[in-house]
């Protein structure tokens, strides 16, 4: 049997994503995926590779499974569409991360930092507690980039070329490399295996996020400039197509000094123009958005071709 994402249920998922967005409860398929794989870590964490190789083998390969399963045993065409569209909305984070982006906007625009400060940690891992207003601005325009790959463009690919098997072992391997895959001395051997196959599973994504992003810039001619010239500068492979490719489509510059938790990083500055000010945040949700949509146009035609290819 074929498990080629269903095209039609691949675009009412991305419609529930847009009208629900991802309800905060611990019965979120998501959350309970994540309770899952922390009670695995549990009994099999050790400082050691092949443990963490162990584990991630079990939580991504438990997700596939069940993707496999679901499709081999539903009994109709419409069934299948209904899974499909349950499983895109489950995994897709597009909606919830642009209502993040407007969350800060907001809290910046009325000058409440300490607002700010406590919702940033809901976007990315940085230490927020002596950032000022244009730091604040630049983490929220640097995480929204990274996320539209992570959150949107990602799972929506994953899910048009392996249908609903794709969709969940992508946002296992996504939710494991947040949960595991961050350096610290507990992780630095235990989570490699998924910080690994997170770049793996992210790589062809974050390219077309970058792609897309210069294909709905306001700057098109800048995002494609700077997504060619600094996108291989980030430490990691992939964050650094998208978040180049930001930089030059909004005219700002991105990059720059880092704190997590007490370690400081220097990161490689990417574009010409100026640092990002309050004003950019509400405009990287606008290209945030733009770049979700065109992905899902993107994967539900390969989805819809896909499904012609193989048809008998």
């Amino acid at each position: 049997m074929r498990i080629w994402c269903d095209p039609l249920g691949l675009a009412l998922g991305v419609a529930l994503d847009r009208i629900l967005g991802d309800p905060r409860s611990s019965a979120h398929p998501v959350a309970v995926f994540g309770q899952a794989a922390g009670r695995l870590e549990g009994v099999l964490y050790k400082d050691d590779r092949t443990r963490g190789v162990v584990h991630v083998a079990v939580c991504v390969g438990g997700a596939a499974a069940l993707g496999v399963l679901a499709v081999r045993v539903a009994p109709h065409r419409a069934v299948r569409t209904g899974l499909t569209a349950l499983a895109t909305w489950a995994v897709l984070g597009g909606t919830t991360l642009a209502r993040e982006g407007e969350y800060m906007a907001d809290a910046l625009e009325g000058g409440d930092l300490e607002r700010a400060r406590e919702r940033l940690p809901h976007l990315c891992g940085r230490d927020p507690r002596h950032l000022e207003a244009p730091e604040l601005a630049r983490a929220t325009v640097e995480s929204l980039a990274e996320n539209t790959s992570d959150a949107v463009v990602a799972p929506l690919l994953w899910g048009a070329v392996a249908g609903v098997p794709g969709l969940l072992a992508y946002r296992a391997i996504n939710t494991l490399d947040a949960m595991i895959g961050h350096r610290s001395p507990r992780y630095e051997r235990f989570g490699w295996a998924a910080a690994k196959l997170d770049d793996l599973a992210n790589y062809v994504p974050a390219r077309l996020t970058g792609v897309l992003t210069v294909l709905t810039a306001p700057d098109a001619g800048g995002a494609r400039a700077v997504l060619r010239r600094d996108g291989h500068r980030h430490p990691s492979p992939n964050a650094g197509r998208c978040e180049a490719a930001f930089a030059g489509g909004l005219g700002v510059t991105l990059g720059g000094t880092n704190v997590y938790e007490g370690r400081t990083e220097e990161r490689p500055t990417m574009g010409d123009g100026p640092r990002p000010q309050v004003e950019d945040v509400r405009r990287a949700v606008r290209l945030t958005r733009s770049v979700g949509l065109a992905a899902a146009g993107v994967a539900v035609v390969t989805a819809w071709a896909l499904r012609r290819l193989t048809r008998p």
